[in-house]
């Protein structure tokens, strides 16, 4: 309930009749202030008259004015900043720290509001607001997807910081981390990511032009040839692997738990593996070479790849399969592009300062076709249809940061409805 109390002193969603504090004081509500997500009071900068005199403060929201107490507002002096409380149940009377009374004021938010918000809450319905979506201007629509595009864009570099922080702030390994971790497509993403991270990358550049002996450091780490050799393949790349391990002090990856049970062929690790490896083998400097690529059709080609002959006719060590090429689908290369290419792009443009990267980002998703998976075809169903790759991205942050969440407090659709009056 106190979230239901922020989002109407938010929007100003006061009752018809005049406001005062519980000393009598008249109220008015000038600028309710700037939202708080951080400790301190609630919302700072607050312009508020009390008996017609302008107080400029801030303004602290609970359920319950005994909920002061029990936050220790009382005791805190980022708290004597504090010009009003606004309360549902004024319960007790409170103060700052050095004793002042703070002025309050009962506040209920208006019926329609709290019933709007239970059925957005509890409705069996998923989502809630299917109903009104089919209702919504295009141009809100369209100006919420670009904003939750943009959202989604921050949320990923974050991510990408802190993964190019534990790797020592090269940008080439945090990459391929990233770039395993999607090769894993969903499935066996954890396990790809383990992998990436007990690969030598430096020790690996030293031989980038043997495709073998590449194939040797990817599968010997992914702890892929602990077991007896299967043929004349496998047998070499234990030895070279062996060799390298000495080499390089290697110690393989314990604990990666790679999944094959009902998955098909074409996503087996070993094949993903051997992929990867004819992908970095060709690539020199990975990360700057995709970073360069201009065209999402250069980037296509650079990411659909392919294996060492041995691949064509195995899709596991030792099973002799028909022969058929590896490469990527045009599908897959375009998750990885969503997901691993554009990303980087967003968070180097921000790093280096430099608009035409994450502008260029941008640019990519709006090219390729809308994901096909149940969220977007959700979405579908309800009436918002992706128009792009930046829309299906949109749609998937809708749902994960703000449906799955239950924000729809702070959602541009939740805003919609909770305005309806029956």
């Amino acid at each position: 309930m106190e979230q239901l109390l922020h989002y109407a002193w938010k929007h100003k969603l006061f009752p018809l009749h005049p406001l005062h504090t519980a000393d009598g004081q008249s109220v008015e509500v000038i600028d309710s202030g700037l939202a708080n997500a951080d400790a301190g009071p609630d919302f700072f900068n607050a312009k508020i008259k009390l008996d017609g005199v302008l107080w400029v403060g801030n303004v602290e929201i609970h359920e319950r004015a005994s909920d002061w107490f029990r936050h220790n507002h009382d005791k805190d002096k980022a708290y004597d900043s504090v010009i009003l409380h606004v309360v549902s149940d004024m319960d007790t009377a409170v103060s700052r720290s050095n004793g002042e009374p703070v002025p309050q004021m009962e506040f209920h938010c208006p019926s329609y509001l709290a019933e709007n918000y239970e059925e957005l809450l509890h409705t069996a319905h998923y989502p809630a607001c299917y109903r009104l979506i089919p209702q919504l201007p295009s141009f809100l629509v369209h100006s919420f997807l670009s904003s939750l595009q943009t959202e989604r864009f921050e949320q990923k570099t974050e991510q990408i910081a802190r993964r190019l922080h534990a790797c020592g702030m090269d940008w080439e390994h945090a990459f391929f981390i990233t770039l395993a971790r999607n090769f894993g497509f969903g499935v066996n993403s954890d396990a790809f990511e383990l992998w990436a991270q007990s690969i030598p990358l430096p020790a690996v550049a030293k031989h980038r032009d043997d495709l073998f002996q590449v194939e040797a450091f990817f599968f010997g780490q992914a702890g892929l040839l602990d077991e007896l050799p299967a043929d004349e393949y496998t047998a070499r790349l234990i030895k070279e692997y062996e060799y390298l391990k000495h080499k390089f002090s290697l110690h393989p990856s314990g604990a990666c738990r790679w999944k094959l049970l009902r998955m098909r062929p074409g996503n087996f690790p070993h094949i993903r593996i051997a992929q990867l490896a004819c992908l970095y083998h060709r690539s020199q400097g990975l990360f700057s070479r995709l970073m360069e690529l201009a065209t999402l059709k250069e980037l296509r080609d650079e990411l659909k790849g392919g294996t060492s002959l041995y691949w064509l006719t195995h899709y596991t060590f030792g099973e002799v399969s028909p022969s058929r090429p590896k490469s990527l689908s045009r599908s897959s290369v375009d998750l990885i592009i969503i997901n691993t290419v554009v990303p980087f792009l967003y968070a180097y443009g921000k790093y280096r300062g430099d608009e035409s990267l994450y502008g260029r980002a941008a640019a990519l998703l709006e090219e390729m076709r809308p994901e096909d998976n149940y969220i977007v075809r959700l979405w579908k169903e309800c009436g918002l249809e992706a128009a792009h790759a930046g829309d299906s991205q949109a749609l998937i942050q809708l749902k994960k940061s703000y449906c799955d969440a239950k924000r729809c407090l702070y959602c541009r659709i939740g805003y919609e409805y909770f305005k309806r009056k029956g």
